[in-house]
């Protein structure tokens, strides 16, 4: 036996989509208002001499091998009254700092032997909060880039 409703294609049964746009007129006030903080790098009285984003290695003695560090961006760092350069490298999305130590002259920048992307140096690091000598390796997007660095 036929049934005698109507067929109704389902093109006509859905609804109108809704555009996410729409203004609905309601209004979300914020329940806690922040104020504006300053804050502070310690950057402000050095100008940056570099600024390179790269991926940042230590040489872990324990476990004899390569440790990373952290990914973001490199900055050689010249301070302006006492003319000392500084390397500070910043985590990207964190901001957190995972290498801040001196430039000095008896340090010596050397190509690592596995790959031409990166660098090897020894320095006394205060990244962690307490210094301590490091072996660091340097890995950059291009090989023109660790040319910068020497």
């Amino acid at each position: 036996m036929a049934s005698k409703e109507p067929i109704t294609s389902p093109e006509k049964t859905r609804k109108p989509p809704v555009a996410e746009d729409e203004d609905t007129g309601a209004q979300v006030a914020p329940i806690v208002k922040l104020d504006e903080v300053a804050v502070s790098t310690g950057e402000e009285n050095e100008d940056p001499m570099l600024d390179l984003k790269s991926k940042l290695y230590r040489f872990d003695k324990d476990g004899n091998q390569w440790k990373e560090r952290g990914v973001g961006t490199v900055k050689l760092l010249k301070h302006h009254v006492t003319g000392k350069v500084r390397l500070v490298m910043r985590q990207s999305k964190t901001l957190k700092i995972c290498a801040n130590h001196l430039v000095l002259p008896t340090m010596t920048v050397q190509e690592h032997s596995g790959n031409d992307k990166s660098c090897l140096w020894r320095a006394s690091d205060f990244a962690d909060g307490e210094l301590k000598d490091e072996l660091f390796c340097i890995r950059f997007a291009s090989v023109e880039s660790k040319y910068i660095l020497r």
